[in-house]
């Protein structure tokens, strides 16, 4: 039976690598490109295309808020927006409610 993989990536290279989970003596993953530290993502990630410059900048977003692609006990990883429009939305809602911003950004719908 095959070890189950999870996917990392590089922001700056625009790239994602599927590499095994870490284990216990994990070390830090680099980018075969520009050595630069990948960044852990999950396992539910599908990951844009290199040239998408707009889908890459909303996945910047959500992982410097800390939202990952890690798969639930249903299924998938539930809701992330996929256009700047749709975080733009959720940026101006966290900032009128207080909540916070990464629990904004996974929230499906917007009251």
């Amino acid at each position: 039976m095959a070890h189950a993989k999870t996917s990392y990536v590089c922001l700056p290279c625009r790239a994602s690598y599927k590499q095994p989970y870490p284990g216990h003596h994990h070390h830090e993953r680099v980018c075969a490109r520009c050595a630069e530290p990948l960044i852990h993502v999950g396992s539910a990630f599908a990951a844009p295309k290199r040239r998408d410059t707009a889908a890459w900048r909303t996945l910047s977003v959500l992982l410097h808020a800390g939202v990952r692609f890690h798969k639930s006990c249903c299924g998938g990883p539930g809701y992330r927006p996929r256009t700047l429009i749709e975080v733009r939305e959720r940026m101006a809602y966290a900032r009128a409610t207080g909540e916070p911003f990464a629990q904004a950004l996974v929230r499906r719908e917007l009251p």
